[in-house]
């Protein structure tokens, strides 16, 4: 197991929990999905997993370091990089190159070796070409995608998007959301921290969080389709999985529960073939 938490509790103010009895486990490789409502202690869960929280109280261990020497604080943020909702909060540099290979020297890469790593990194989330660039330069996408950028070139175990969409228009969203499948294809474990619900479809387990405490963790198909628990939650379901169940109040029978726009049309594509 990668990361393994048990009872892990956190106050900001040291009176009312952020987090409460939190236990989290998490498979190297997987894509991970922790969903919730403004509020519900999802990024203060995951500021835990590279020491930007300190544990207060519980266990956790993330890639077999205990969160709880102090010591292992920096190579832990090495094997665990962290993309933020606002880019331009990431950016120390005036042009692209120079801004990943700060991060770079700061973990005492080889002189030699940073350039090679800066351009790999650029490749990977198709920035190539934009060395010279000024990041204030970019849109919304492509700054998310150099500050990505950043974070792999110290190519970390632990890739975490925090809410990393949230300020971007559709397309730049769909940009970002590419990147994350192409990373998580290529073995590296992604969470991808959102309260969108449509970007927890593409993952291969789903946390559901609700006033610091994990109401539910299972499959998308799991999670994502029970009203009862998306309610609970204060989140509004999938559009298909919306319509589905319209439907079915209405007396159309589809037979299985879509949660994309895709497998909504394949179902009513076969629910016509039977009229």
């Amino acid at each position: 197991m990668l990361v393994e938490g048990k009872d892990i509790c956190f106050s900001y103010d040291g009176s009312s929990l952020a987090l409460q009895d939190v236990e989290v486990n998490i498979e190297k490789g997987e894509f991970l999905a922790i969903l919730g409502c403004n509020g519900s202690g999802k990024s203060t869960l995951v500021k835990h997993f590279n020491a930007l929280l300190p544990l207060q109280q519980g266990k956790l261990r993330v890639a077999q370091i205990d969160l709880g020497n102090e010591e292992n604080i920096w190579l832990l943020r090495r094997l665990c990089g962290m993309v933020f909702q606002n880019p331009d909060n990431q950016f120390v540099a005036s042009t692209v190159e120079a801004d990943i290979a700060f991060g770079l020297e700061n973990y005492e890469v080889p002189r030699a070796e940073i350039p090679e790593r800066v351009r790999a990194a650029l490749a990977l989330v198709e920035m190539s070409g934009y060395e010279k660039r000024a990041p204030d330069a970019l849109s919304g996408g492509q700054k998310q995608r150099v500050a990505l950028a950043g974070v792999l070139a110290l190519d970390p175990e632990i890739i975490i998007f925090d809410e990393a969409t949230a300020m971007l228009d559709p397309r730049g969203r769909q940009e970002v959301l590419a990147i994350m499948d192409k990373l998580h294809r290529a073995g590296k474990t992604i969470l991808a921290i959102t309260h969108y619900v449509e970007e927890a479809v593409a993952a291969d387990k789903v946390i559901l969080m609700h006033k610091g405490r994990i109401l539910a963790c299972g499959s998308p198909e799991t999670i994502l389709t029970d009203l009862d628990l998306m309610k609970e939650a204060e989140l509004i379901p999938p559009l298909p999985v919306r319509l589905y169940y319209d439907l079915r109040q209405a007396g159309i029978y589809l037979e299985n529960c879509p949660l994309t726009e895709e497998e909504l049309v394949k179902e009513l594509w076969q629910l016509r073939s039977k009229i």
